[in-house]
């Protein structure tokens, strides 16, 4: 019997909560279904919906920014529960899916660039690049290990610190408690609570990112190397 790879117990452990999660939003989902709504039509709702959160984090309104953000990031749950709950999984469905993920956190992002510049906070509208990128290469590294055959499925979305759902959860959290302290004030960005909140919350996550991926490297690194026999 083949040992499983290290690390693997811990994927495992991860792929079972996020799998807990998501079946908490099937009801909802279901009911998006009665009304006729089909999981690519979920899909395409939740990134209008995050746009529209972007748009608000670019006009400094954080904390409904934050609300937005939050509804948009929650319908990535429920298209993916009502294709399951309605046998409705296709791969353009999942194609559509990843697309607008990406798409949708890439938007968010530079909405909070924009509201940061226009704020004079150029830390702000720095590290939100920052975390962007890194962002990306955590898709990317599981994008390319599944285009080699490795960590195919679900597998590799559970590896490391920082997948979307935890990515989501920091930047709505940043962008609420901003907020609450005030918001990015253009008067004074780097001396304002409501800055320092975002700054922290973008900070956490282009260091989380950047480590999630030096563990998917890690981990696509040794399954490699026991599937190719060196």
């Amino acid at each position: 019997m083949t040992a499983p790879l290290p690390g693997a117990a811990a994927a495992a452990s991860q792929g079972g909560f996020r799998a807990r999660v998501r079946h908490l939003g099937e009801p909802v989902a279901l009911f998006f279904g009665r009304l006729g709504l089909s999981p690519n039509a979920l899909t395409v709702i939740g990134f209008l919906i995050t746009v529209v959160g972007a748009v608000l984090a670019a006009a400094g309104l954080w904390l409904v920014a934050g609300i937005v953000v939050f509804l948009g990031g929650a319908f990535d749950m429920f298209d993916g529960a009502l294709a399951r709950a309605t046998g409705r999984t296709s791969r353009i469905g999942a194609f559509l899916d990843s697309i607008f993920d990406r798409w949708g956190e890439s938007v968010v992002y530079i909405g909070i660039v924009i509201g940061c510049l226009n704020s004079g906070f150029q830390l702000g509208a720095g590290l939100a690049a920052v975390a962007m990128s890194e962002a990306f290469l955590v898709s990317y590294a599981r994008a390319r290990a599944e285009s080699l055959g490795l960590s195919t499925g679900r597998g590799m979305a559970a590896v490391g610190l920082a997948p979307r759902e935890v990515r989501l959860v920091i930047v709505t959290l940043g962008l609420l408690i901003s907020g609450l302290l005030g918001g990015v004030q253009a008067a004074a960005a780097t001396q304002s609570n409501g800055a320092s909140a975002i700054a922290v919350a973008l900070a956490a996550i282009a260091i989380l990112a950047t480590i999630t991926v030096i563990q998917r490297i890690i981990h696509v690194t040794k399954q490699a190397a026991t599937t190719d026999g060196k």
